[in-house]
């Protein structure tokens, strides 16, 4: 007959062994979890976040540059939702590089406004001369018409909700020759890793300092490490173009794809309010 002392180890055994195993099923969970997050944050973003999201690689042409990486939905089909944007105007892009970053010309005490006038709606963005160095090379960059007619080429809908343009070649390699410095990453407006809706940033390769020319535009909040300078903030009607653009889905069906929706950036212009 077991005795009420060996009841008790017994019963006190048992709790351990669930004890060990409920952790050793948090351990596993934590490794998944971070696993999916780390390939998910390998850098894509933008061919700089690689978004500048997973996966990040060099602007310099032979390297994508991520803004923030998805974890692909298993058994999902590609969107067959109609394209809801117009042709893009008539032109070409220019192809233009420059060997260094150019020199500082805006006032940083002054208030700037970027609008990119695109085939699925004008996208107003309010920008942070918190980042100089990146506020200073997108009017740079504007001015010399590097961003007209050129392709946002990357879309992310699950996991992380960003589009990605500012590259010349449409395919998150290309930039302007020249990297910039990482700024404002400690902005109030990143909370708990989060980039919310709203924000405009720059992608990069995954490692400091190589942001070029891609940036990514969130449209829904996204988890994302304070590693991509964020430079702007978009209006309510840019808002509404990108949920727009986001409805229509990407390419792939797994989350992170080319856009359905035609979106080319017909001029984009910087303004000194």
């Amino acid at each position: 007959m077991v005795s009420q002392e060996q009841r008790r180890r017994q019963l006190a055994r048992e709790k351990f062994l669930r004890q060990q195993q409920r952790r050793t099923d948090s351990r596993r969970k934590a490794r998944m979890r971070n696993s999916v997050i780390a390939s998910v944050l390998g850098v894509i973003v933008i061919g700089s976040v690689a978004l500048y999201t997973t996966g990040v690689m060099k602007d310099d042409g032979d390297k994508k540059v991520d803004a923030a990486g998805s974890s692909p939905s298993a058994g999902a089909s590609p969107s067959k939702a109609p394209d809801p944007c117009e042709k893009p105007a008539k032109g070409s892009v220019k192809k233009q590089s420059w060997k260094k970053e150019p020199a500082m010309s805006i006032d940083t005490s002054a208030d700037y406004t970027m609008k990119l006038a695109t085939t699925c709606g004008d996208i107003g963005v309010a920008l942070k001369t918190a980042a100089p160095h990146t506020v200073n090379s997108f009017a740079f960059l504007a001015d010399k018409g590097f961003f007209d007619h050129t392709k946002c080429h990357r879309l992310t809908t699950n996991g992380i909700y960003v589009l990605q343009c500012g590259d010349p070649t449409g395919t998150g390699t290309g930039g302007p020759g020249y990297t910039i410095p990482d700024e404002n990453l400690k902005d109030k407006s990143l909370k708990k890793n989060t980039y919310p809706a709203g924000t405009v940033a720059m992608a990069n390769t995954g490692q400091p300092h190589t942001g070029g020319s891609q940036f990514f535009l969130v449209y829904k909040d996204s988890p994302l490490p304070p590693s991509y300078t964020p430079f702007g903030t978009i209006d309510k009607a840019g808002l509404k173009v990108l949920d727009k653009i986001a409805k229509a889905g990407e390419n792939t069906g797994q989350g992170d794809g080319a856009p359905n929706a035609t979106v080319v950036i017909d001029k984009a212009t910087v303004t000194k309010s």
